[in-house]
């Protein structure tokens, strides 16, 4: 199963996955999940890094589904 890219509008599949999470709502132990192309990568690291909420990167495993 291909996931596609978490930037709006984007229809391209997903090649890595972005950890984060919100340190004001969520606990220490939860972990959210964005999908990015190699074109908006940077783009939602950027985006999660300025507001502190940026954990790190996972490359994107399709499933046979």
């Amino acid at each position: 199963m291909k996931s596609k890219c978490s930037r709006a509008g984007c229809p391209a599949n997903a090649e890595v996955l972005i950890e984060w999470r919100n340190p004001k709502i969520h606990h220490s132990d939860r972990v959210k999940l964005w999908s990015a192309c190699f074109d908006h990568r940077q783009y939602l690291i950027d985006y999660l890094q300025t507001r502190g909420m940026y954990l790190g990167v996972r490359d994107f495993e399709p499933s046979d589904d």
